[in-house]
């Protein structure tokens, strides 16, 4: 199937600013900017920044500093993260910082939320100064958000009557992020838009995605919206992706087996030869990526994105060699015909 002929679907990115075996953080975040700009110019809709703690693998702590950068230098993709991990702040800055980037880009900023650590426990109570909560207040967290950015802070409430700042005339799209049916509840009983990440859990995805449609109330949105997070990796050969893809399985099999390390090089993937045990791991895992050629991956991406009924699928790509994650995403952009779409 052609591009002309495949059907259209909208495609955003997450980025992890992942630092590669052999650079730097500041090659990580160097490659972010060059990813963002990228994708501005081929036609995706939105590029949204994970926040993570102590991790060498990845380099973004703060998704709102970078979503500032990130905004000087691109000029129409909506610019999110994907997400912040609410758990840790106070919902009336995150809020304030929210509209901030809001005020200085203009109907173009999302705010997803998660309530995952986004690192071990151990960094989790560090960052939180020992009051990490573990997603037990997350919830009503998020309905404060819902309010804050609605202006409808009801009575009795610790911000009632104090000015939410900026005081602008639009407010960022907020979203629920999650890889379970605790998500796609909360997003459903909100009103919120809804992203499922198929990258972390790849079973039973499309059922939370059904459910949360089906039990969808109108709130902070009308109607409902959900997207599909996957992890996706496209090479010109098979062959290319195949090698790529073995850098992943050494990541994933560093994550299993709790070693905290950058992301596998090629040399690396080159060297590796699992064992029994690596092989179980990595047979386990690889139903969260999606990888090969242009035609190939296309095809699974659709069928995903039919079985998600998803508004578009937001994908993540981390790969053994920046090159190689760029190429993914222009891949990407020519086997869906990405070029003239609109941010929204």
């Amino acid at each position: 199937m052609t591009a002309e002929n495949r059907p259209k679907l909208r495609l955003s990115v997450l980025d992890q600013s992942p630092v590669i075996a052999g650079h730097t953080a500041r090659d990580a975040l160097a490659a972010t900017i060059e990813l963002a700009q990228l994708a501005d110019d081929l036609g995706y809709t939105r590029y949204w920044c994970a926040e993570h703690h102590g991790l060498q693998g990845v380099c973004n702590p703060a998704p709102e500093v970078m979503l500032a950068r990130l905004g000087s230098v691109t000029n129409r993709i909506r610019l999110g993260s994907g997400g912040v991990m609410l758990p840790y702040y106070s919902p009336f800055k995150v809020a304030e910082q929210f509209r901030m980037l809001e005020g200085l880009f203009p109907n173009r900023i999302d705010l997803g939320v998660g309530r995952a650590p986004g690192g071990d426990m151990r960094t989790a109570q560090a960052v939180a100064m020992g009051q990490y909560n573990r997603g037990d207040q997350f919830p009503q967290q998020v309905q404060d958000l819902v309010w804050l950015l609605r202006g409808e802070v009801p009575p009795g409430h610790v911000a009632e009557g104090v000015l939410l700042q900026p005081a602008i005339d639009t407010r960022p799209e907020l979203w629920v992020l999650g890889s379970s049916d605790f998500g796609g509840a909360l997003a459903a009983k909100l009103g919120l838009r809804f992203a499922f990440a198929h990258f972390i859990n790849a079973h039973g995805g499309h059922a939370v995605a059904q459910q949360y449609r089906a039990g969808f109330e109108p709130g902070y949105e009308d109607a409902p919206y959900s997207a599909a997070a996957v992890f996706v990796i496209c090479a010109d050969t098979e062959a290319e992706a195949a090698e790529l893809e073995r850098a992943v399985d050494i990541r994933r099999l560093q994550m299993a087996y709790g070693v905290n390390a950058p992301i596998p090089s090629l040399a690396q993937a080159a060297d590796f030869t699992p064992n029994e045990r690596d092989r179980m791991i990595i047979e386990r895992e690889r139903p969260r990526t999606i990888c090969g050629t242009p035609e190939v991956v296309a095809e699974r991406m659709l069928a995903l994105r039919e079985r998600f009924a998803a508004d578009e699928l937001v994908v993540l790509s981390v790969t053994a060699s920046y090159a190689a994650r760029l190429r993914t995403y222009q891949l990407l952009a020519e086997a869906f015909d990405l070029s003239g779409e609109a941010a929204g």
